[in-house]
């Protein structure tokens, strides 16, 4: 199993696991592979650096105990600028799943039938409530120019089952 670095055109970082470096080539010329935060189908491979077991290698020690409440946090002044950037991406989509997974949680569902329901609320022919659906630029466009206010979130394939 070949554990590969990723990134989407988008700059977000993940990994993915195939069974050789043919199958991710693969995969990957077919458009199977997404980005879970953004569902961007243009990806690339990152170089790795390779785990080297040597015979002969020393045990790595043991790390310190981080402090509570600092659990997986890069500080401090050795912490290189690389590290540091790579944890406020890692901060910043760990907040936007969330607020993905509150939407979802907090909203119905209308599916197609969304522009449609945004226009029901808004001239009043039923109540106000939150909900989420599909519908294409040019009705989101025409809902804009009507007063109804439209929000565009699009939901990697990772959130579109069931919330975790």
């Amino acid at each position: 199993m070949k554990v590969l670095n990723l990134r989407c055109a988008n700059g977000h970082g993940f990994e993915g696991w195939f069974g050789s470096e043919d199958d991710f080539l693969d995969q990957n010329g077919r458009g199977l592979i997404e980005c879970p935060l953004c569902a961007d189908k243009v990806v690339t491979r990152m170089p790795s650096a390779p785990r080297l077991n040597l015979s002969g290698a020393r045990e790595p020690e043991r790390a310190v105990a981080a402090p509570p409440g600092s659990a997986g946090r890069i500080e401090g002044p050795g912490a290189s600028p690389d590290a540091r950037a790579q944890q406020r991406m890692g901060d910043l989509h760990q907040r936007w799943v969330q607020a993905v997974q509150h939407v979802l949680a907090n909203t119905e569902d209308v599916g197609e039938r969304f522009a449609e329901e945004a226009r029901r609320m808004h001239y009043g022919e039923t109540e106000d409530r939150g909900i989420r659906g599909v519908t294409s630029a040019d009705e989101r466009q025409a809902l804009r120019e009507e007063g109804i206010e439209v929000v565009s979130l699009p939901l990697p394939a990772a959130l579109k089952g069931p919330v975790q």
